[in-house]
Formats: structure tokens, sequence, C-alpha cells
């Protein structure tokens, strides 16, 4: 299992670096492809579960909230926060006088998936677009990754105490340590790697990536527990079988959905202490 996501990870690598270095067009495409898999994947667990989101409400709610980070245009006066809710409203009271009982739930679904894929997904733009954005992306996602490891690698040894039990058995406090470990070191190596690209006036040091690290490491988890709420509710196991030994685009991109937006809220803070 290890060594097939470690294969993964190694084959789209390239690939990743590539998109972030170019940024622009090229990143959002690249963004919007990743969640244009994970939105069927989303839209399967809650029917497997009994309810009945709109799919193309969804799928077409996300990417255009993702993309209008990139092109402002397409959000007028955030108009489209407002489609996003009045929309799904529509679909679903239509399908309740066709005769769906639970057409409530189904928005409610509905609508928390447009928001929570396509809100959150926003950051990675807005995240990227920052000054020296690509590197405070990289380390966000390689401190979200490095936190994982060291929760798993920790946690796989000495863990004792179960974190959530209900939520993720295998996960312990002792992982969760781990994790801040991980994220925390992991991070400010890199971070300090990374400020040679940035250049000597570059808020990203080794010091400041450190503390990024260490909050991806705390609240990343609250991401991956997340989507493993939704599947213990449905009883399934993974989100999907797109990648062996990772499950479903939404799998991978559960911590993902978290640290991003850290990041961004992070680089902002240091930019507004700075001023």
């Amino acid at each position: 299992m290890l060594r097939d996501r470690l294969a993964i990870a190694i084959l789209l690598l390239p690939f990743a670096l590539w998109m972030i270095a170019l940024g622009g067009v090229a990143f959002l495409l690249a963004i919007l492809l990743i969640f244009g898999l994970a939105v069927p994947e989303y839209v399967r667990l809650f029917r497997s579960g009994g309810q009945r989101p709109a799919l193309p409400l969804v799928f077409g709610g996300v990417l255009l909230l993702i993309a209008a980070q990139q092109f402002p245009a397409l959000n007028p006066s955030g108009l489209l926060l407002a489609l996003a809710i009045i929309a799904p409203m529509t679909w679903h009271l239509i399908d309740y006088e066709r005769g769906r009982d639970t057409a409530a739930t189904d928005f409610v679904a509905t609508t928390a998936g447009i928001f929570y894929l396509g809100w959150l997904g926003g950051y990675f733009i807005s995240l990227r677009a920052l000054p020296d954005g690509q590197w405070w992306l990289l380390t966000a996602l390689c401190g979200i990754w490095l936190a994982d490891t060291g929760a798993y690698s920790i946690g796989r040894a000495w863990g004792r105490h179960r974190l959530a039990p209900r939520l993720s058995p295998k996960k312990t406090w002792e992982g969760f340590a781990g994790s801040l470990f991980g994220g925390a070191a992991g991070a400010g190596l890199l971070a300090a790697f990374w400020h040679i690209g940035a250049g000597p006036h570059s808020l990203l040091t080794w010091q400041t990536g450190a503390l990024l690290g260490f909050l991806i490491g705390a609240l990343g988890p609250l991401g991956d527990l997340g989507v493993s709420m939704l599947k213990r509710q449905i009883g399934a196991k993974d989100s999907g079988a797109l990648l062996a030994g990772h499950g479903g685009a939404l799998d991978r991109m559960d911590s993902w959905l978290v640290a991003v937006p850290v990041g961004f809220s992070f680089a902002l803070i240091l930019q507004a202490i700075r001023r």
C-alpha cells in the first residue's frame, strides 16, 4: 500500500511542479481537472447514502467558483454565491413536486458540495496568485504531505491512544504529534530551500515555513476526518478508485482543502504585519 502511494506520488510530482511553476491559466486548468474528478465522487457518496444531489449543479458551481478566483468578472458582486443557493433550491423544489420526498436534504447536499469543493478549492488559485505564491503553495502542499507522513510513521510505530475511534480507528494522538512534528520540521526545511528562489526579501523563511507547517499539521487532519465522516455514515471505504493505493480524488484532496486555505490566511496575516 505505502509502496503504491509513493510510486503514484513520484509519477505525479513533475506534472504538479510544472503546473505550479507555470501558474495562470495552465494552473487553473490543472486545478479544474482535479476538482472535476472529485465532484462525481462526492455526488456518488451521497447517492449511496440515499440522497440525490444534483450533479450538473455541483459540477458547474464548483468549477465556476474556482475559475472566478482567476477571472473575477465571472462573479460580479458575489452573484455566483447567490446562484449557488438559488439554483439548487429551484432544482430541488421541482424535484419535490415530481415526488421526491427528501428533496430538502438533497438541496442541502447539493449546496454543501458547491461550497465545500468550490469555495475551498478557490484558495488554490488565490494562494498561487499571492506574491511568492508558488513557494507558499509548495510549502502548504508539501507541509501537509510531510505531516501525513509523520502521522503515519509515528502512529504506526508508537500509536496507542485513539484520536477519533468512530471516524478513523487507526488515527492516534501519537500520530497527531507526528503530524505536528512532520509538518513543522519538513515545511521549515523546505521553506529554507524555497527562500533561495523567492529572494532575500520574501516573507517565506524557515521560521515562517515551520510555523505554517505546524498549523497545517494541527488543522490538516480535520479535512481527512471530515471526508471520513461522510464515508462512515454511508458505509464506503473510499470515495473512488482513481489511483492505486490512493482511493479517489476526494480522498487525496481532503487534507489539501484545509491546508491551502490555512496557507493563504497565514501568508495574508504576515503581509498585514509587514505593512
